[in-house]
């Protein structure tokens, strides 16, 4: 008799490929962190928290996204590498466990005037082919519904290579046809100059008669005006009519100047292709103030603001041209979709289809296909980005997410979770730089870095859950449940700002009276009307500052001592100090190293490689040369000022030989902003987007204004920090200045003395007024949305 003495099979063990399960970061230094080492687990969701300016984005987009893109792109052959942007190498020990990283970030979309929400998203390029194929009459291709393509004639001799033989063919008027408005040239409206603002009539050009930005008499535009034949000492009232064609509208012309072969071209086309061809919100301040001053817009009275031709329009499918369907609010255009059944079609209509709902549900149902991308708030920037996402097919990649809830109101905030938390779910890794606790809350890992912000960062000074977080002492754990009561009692207003009959895109016919000498939120979910109503009714008044989310400019050269003017008083002082040239003490000019040209580091081209950058050895990384390093006031040099924090150089300017008053009342308002910590020599591309907006707050607070209108201040604040913005925003009022803030923070709500909450949806949904009051009241009432969330956030 046999037994079976067969052992059960043991389970098998785990292959060595299910190891890889963390991303690790040994020895990360990018900005201010600090040989930072931590493991991120994969196919989790991970948010990263901390102050700003602490080291999340050094972290998260400088070491880890910035490392996996430049592996990818060493992938492509080195022809490929060509045309791609050359990334360096960041500054870490080691990175292991990589994967592909999709970066979704907060810049804003291309400020192209030409780009709107539909070319962005390829809604677009779907409909031109539905077009194509449906539109009766039948007028051509898709590029004839393309408002960014001219319509060419041809005419002349036609070749064409066949098997090593070439056929000649004569043609006549061969048509190339495309969809732009011939009048407007696809860019929806035309412009008009107004002259008093190009020139002063009474003045000659070497009087400096032209008001141009850039246009100096002492550089090459004065060379070429003598060299164009034009009396430079006469004034611009006594040109003859000639002359003042020649000046004003001149068509390209070659002329001589010294010898050198020029183009003289009137000022009006010049003007017209620097300035007009880009869009007004990427233009440095000064020009872009000049452009507002001298040029009028109006919608193209050809295509009526449609950006295309008679023919594009005159096409019709059920009855809407395309057009018709740009200018529809999205959710509507998807429902639009929905009812056109056409077998011939199917792929593209599901896709169409498919890219609106999309847009629904992120929030963004509201906006329309001919939206200018550049017009998009930075919230709204990432959510169209992120559409592309949603639908992928993609797993086991990293999604990287800055701030994803900026610009959005606590009803829809549930809605990005459940979509990052989808992401997750399909086996991603998903890594989020994040202030809101509602986002905090869904976390499966926490990434705390601090304990402070600049050099007082870049450390990790916890890892864990949530709940260890609420309990682990750091100041974000102690302040993620930090809720702000109601006010008992608010300030009484100075008056009131009316406004009347205001119907700036989806507002309908809204009248209301905005308080003055107080602090006013206005609310309302994202489109609710809330931006249209201070652009298009309150922007422009006497008084009146506004402080947009728009991004500031700036390279590696400017740094928060250029931007906020801080540099010019403190150049006079040591120049003052010292008895010589201003312009010494610039990095930019005459006092800059001739070997880094004042950057401060060099840069070393590899070819196919990753350019290095390294350290200017001359300069030591201070950007001045050695005999400007040693001039000194009040015992510190140029190098050494540059390199204090905000706070310690408000000291250092407000006493003692350095004492320059104009300097410490710029240093004051960063303080007052909270950007102490902050170096004055720091380069504006290190600096995080909350910094940056707040930097801008800080400039602007300078002007002569009675009102201030914020746009989401809180944009990129900690918790902790919520409390330093509502100070300075009770001191403004204090001191009798009105305050109106854009905004979507409960605590900012709470605070408030007054509240006009619009809705109570986005779009053509929202645009009107459906509360206004005290918080107690819409606590009280609940009748909102936002009165809702604030009674939850308040505890009521």
């Amino acid at each position: 008799m046999s037994t079976d003495t067969t052992a059960a099979p043991r389970a098998a063990a785990p292959h060595v490929a299910d190891s890889h399960d963390v991303i690790r970061v040994q020895g990360a230094r990018v900005n201010n962190l600090e040989d930072v080492s931590l493991e991120i687990p994969k196919r989790r969701l991970t948010v990263f928290t901390g102050v700003s300016g602490s080291g999340k984005s050094s972290l998260v987009f400088g070491t880890i996204a910035a490392e996996s893109q430049r592996l990818v792109n060493e992938t492509y052959s080195a022809f490929v590498q060509g045309f791609m942007p050359t990334l360096a190498r960041p500054e870490v020990d080691r990175l292991d466990g990589l994967t592909t990283a999709i970066v979704v970030d907060q810049e804003r979309m291309g400020a192209n005037p030409r780009s709107t929400v539909g070319t962005a998203t390829d809604a677009n390029a779907m409909l031109r082919i539905l077009f194509s194929r449906l539109g009766q009459p039948h007028i051509g291709p898709p590029t004839a519904f393309a408002f960014n393509v001219p319509t060419r004639k041809a005419s002349g001799v036609m070749s064409t290579e066949k098997g090593g033989r070439v056929e000649k063919n004569v043609v006549r008027d061969v048509v190339y046809l495309g969809g732009m408005c011939p009048r407007c040239e696809g860019m929806g409206s035309v412009s008009d100059v107004e002259l008093a603002a190009l020139y002063d009539e009474d003045k000659s050009l070497a009087e400096g008669a032209l008001r141009i930005p850039g246009y100096s008499m002492d550089g090459w535009y004065g060379r070429i005006f003598r060299g164009a034949g034009f009396d430079m000492d006469k004034p611009i009232a006594r040109f003859s009519e000639e002359e003042l064609h020649d000046l004003l509208h001149k068509e390209p012309t070659k002329i001589e100047v010294e010898g050198i072969n020029l183009t003289y071209e009137g000022v009006i086309p010049k003007i017209r292709k620097s300035m007009l061809s880009k869009d007004v919100d990427a233009m440095q301040p000064h020009i872009r103030a000049f452009v507002e001053r001298a040029i009028t817009f109006q919608p193209c009275p050809e295509c009526d603001g449609t950006r295309l031709s008679p023919g594009a329009r005159s096409s019709r499918i059920r009855g809407e041209n395309i057009a018709d369907l740009c200018a529809m609010q999205i959710s509507d255009l998807a429902d639009w979709i929905r009812e056109l059944h056409e077998p011939t079609v199917a792929p593209v209509l599901a896709g169409l289809q498919h890219l609106l709902d999309s847009f629904a549900e992120i929030g963004l149902g509201y906006l329309s296909l001919d939206r200018p991308a550049g017009s998009l708030s930075g919230g709204e920037a990432q959510r169209t980005k992120m559409i592309r996402h949603l639908g992928s097919s993609l797993t086991d990649v990293t999604y990287v997410f800055d701030e994803p809830t900026i610009g959005l109101h606590p009803h829809d905030i549930a809605r990005m979770n459940e979509l990052l938390l989808r992401l997750r779910d399909k086996g991603n890794t998903v890594l989020v730089v994040e202030h809101e606790p509602e986002t905090i809350a869904i976390a499966d890992h926490v990434v705390d870095l601090g304990p402070g912000a600049g050099t007082g960062g870049g450390e990790v000074v916890f890892e864990g859950t949530v709940d260890r977080l609420r309990t682990s002492g750091t100041l974000t754990g102690r302040h993620l449940d930090d809720r702000v009561s109601v006010k008992p009692s608010v300030r009484a207003p100075s008056g009131a700002m009316e406004v009347r009959g205001a119907g700036t895109h989806n507002l309908r016919d809204v009248d209301v009276d905005i308080p003055l000498g107080v602090l006013v939120a206005l609310t309302g979910v994202a489109g609710s009307g809330k931006s249209s109503l201070v652009s298009g009714s309150v922007a422009g008044r006497d008084g009146v500052v506004v402080v947009d989310q728009g991004a500031i400019r700036g390279s590696r050269r400017s740094n928060p001592a250029t931007y906020s003017g801080l540099l010019d008083p403190i150049r006079k002082a040591f120049a003052k100090a010292n008895g010589v040239k201003p312009a010494l003490f610039s990095a930019n000019s005459e006092g800059a190293c001739p070997t880094c040209n004042g950057a401060g580091v060099v840069y070393t081209d590899l070819g196919v490689m990753a350019t290095v950058e390294s350290t200017c050895e001359d300069c030591e990384g201070k950007r001045f040369q050695a005999a400007v390093l040693a001039y000194a006031l009040g015992g510190r040099n140029i190098a050494e000022v540059l390199a204090m924090p905000v706070t310690e150089a408000a000291g250092f300017f407000g006493e003692g030989e350095a004492r320059t008053p104009a300097a410490r009342t710029i240093l004051e308002r960063l303080a007052d902003v909270g950007l102490g910590y902050l170096t004055l020599g720091q380069p504006l591309t290190t600096l995080s987007g909350g910094e940056r907006q707040r930097l801008k707050l800080a400039t602007q607070l300078a002007e002569k204004g009675t009102v201030y209108v914020l746009d989401e201040p809180t944009t990129g604040l900690h918790l902790a920090d919520v409390a330093t913005l509502l100070a300075l925003l009770d001191r403004l009022v204090d001191s009798g200045r009105s305050v109106i803030v854009i905004e979507h923070h409960p605590a900012v709500m709470a605070h408030a003395d007054w509240i006009i909450d619009l809705g109570p949806g986005a779009g053509h949904d929202g645009g009107r007024v459906v509360f206004e009051g005290t918080p107690a009241d819409l606590v009280a009432a609940r009748s909102t949305l936002t009165g809702e969330h604030l009674a939850a956030y308040v505890g009521r």
